[in-house]
């Protein structure tokens, strides 16, 4: 777990800082925020490897496994000490606090596993599928999935309402899919990307979400803020992973290499000296009790 930043990735950084890709605001771009959160963040490989920065503990890994399927997600439990990761199988790894509620990775899917989401108390979880199907374990509830819908485009990823009784689903178009108490604050659906959708994240308040694509765009519906994005430049990779801050009041989106571009009130705290594996998902630590 380095916490150097590494050459390849300065150069990366200051390069979309001078083309302006990246704004003031942007931690490690500009103007560092009053009161950053006193939380740190974890960033996952394909490969099971998980690293830690900032107050965000390591607790273990899937990296010295020999994985059926490469891992695809990430959640953290509500206090931070713990976390899952959820392979395409549908295969859960638990370490520190996160407890094993069960896992889909004896189960003949459809269409590979593609991300996850907790419950609000962190005692079950979330799995999506690339066509729409959910699977819930634990105190998850189920509260419809798009399985059994003809998509345009694969489902990429989903987020949980606050108090856990909804969720939503994207696609890659940008198309947006609310369930239970997740209401439906708009999509991309109908914009002519440029680079496919790969996250979203809920806001803080359940009234809207943000969604993010491969060549750094973000997207706000709802009361979600825009804090900034790293679209309209190429990086010579695309974007693979999404988050808000613990705060809410910012978000970070992740390279496939690792680098980290981080907006609001997210602070730098480092990432990957080498790329040893492709990464695929970013997730902030929750802020202290």
């Amino acid at each position: 777990m380095g916490r150097r930043l590494p050459v390849w990735i300065l150069a990366t950084l200051m390069t979309a800082a001078m083309l302006g890709a990246v704004p003031a605001g942007a931690t490690g771009h500009g103007p560092v925020p009053n009161t950053p959160p006193a939380s740190g963040y974890w960033e996952a490989g394909a490969d099971g490897g998980v690293f830690a920065y900032g107050d965000a503990g390591f607790y273990g890994s899937a990296g010295n496994l020999t994985l059926n399927r490469p891992v695809v997600g990430m959640a953290s439990t509500p206090d931070g000490r713990g976390y899952w990761i959820v392979a395409s199988d549908g295969g859960v790894f638990a370490y520190g606090d996160a407890g094993f509620f069960g896992s889909a990775g004896s189960t003949y899917l459809n269409r590979p596993v593609v991300g996850m989401a907790p419950t609000a108390d962190g005692n079950g979880y979330w799995f999506v599928a690339s066509d729409g199907g959910v699977f819930a374990f634990g105190d998850a509830g189920f509260y419809g999935s798009a399985g059994s819908l003809h998509l345009r485009q694969p489902i990429v990823g989903m987020s949980a309402t606050p108090d856990g009784k909804g969720y939503w689903l994207v696609a890659s178009d940008g198309g947006v899919f609310a369930y239970g108490d997740a209401a439906f604050y708009g999509s991309a659906g109908n914009v002519d990307l440029k680079q496919p959708m790969v996250g979203m994240a809920s806001a803080p308040s359940g009234r809207g979400y943000w969604l993010a694509a491969a060549d750094g765009g973000i997207f706000t519906y709802g009361d979600a803020t825009f804090y900034g994005s790293a679209g309209g430049h190429s990086y010579g990779e695309p974007f693979v992973g999404f988050t808000r801050t613990a705060t809410g009041n910012g978000y970070c989106i992740i390279l496939a290499s690792g680098g980290i571009f981080i907006y609001g009130d997210g602070q730098f705290e480092g990432s990957p000296q080498v790329a040893q594996s492709e990464f695929v998902s970013i997730v902030v630590a929750p802020e202290p009790g």
